[in-house]
């Protein structure tokens, strides 16, 4: 019965640990990962943990609030690309898509796709934000 408890509350915090890690960066997403690892699988749970927690960690790491206020500020064009695909968090946009740099921010680019501004890594075209 103990053991059962263990594993059922191992299960629980190794679901809601990654969520919040998530928003913390590499650093945080690694130690997150290996504590969940480590919970659930021991010593090699832990290693796997890590890596995953840190690539989960880079993959979303938000941007700063001042480059989200400059891209929230832009006017919005009166024609917007428009794609097929679905604009999400960590999968990169169309080469199709136009990329404008934030000025003082080299890190992050912007766009308008779908009439929704989004925040992307001008070297991966991944989307790091989306605004609606």
């Amino acid at each position: 019965m103990k053991t059962k408890a263990i594993l059922i509350s191992s299960m629980l915090l190794a679901g809601l640990a990654p969520a919040a890690f998530a928003q913390q960066g590499t650093v945080s997403g690694a130690a997150g990962g290996a504590v969940t690892g480590a919970i659930v699988g021991g010593p090699i749970g832990a290693a796997v943990g890590g890596v995953v927690g840190a690539v989960a960690g880079t993959a979303i790491d938000p941007p700063p609030e001042k480059v989200v206020t400059y891209v929230q500020e832009q006017p919005m064009p009166a024609d917007t690309v428009v794609v097929q695909e679905k604009v999400v968090v960590g999968k990169p946009v169309p080469e199709t898509v136009v990329l404008t740099p934030v000025p003082d921010s080299p890190k992050y680019s912007y766009a308008v796709v779908n009439r929704e501004r989004v925040i992307v890594d001008p070297q991966t075209r991944t989307v790091v934000k989306v605004i609606n």
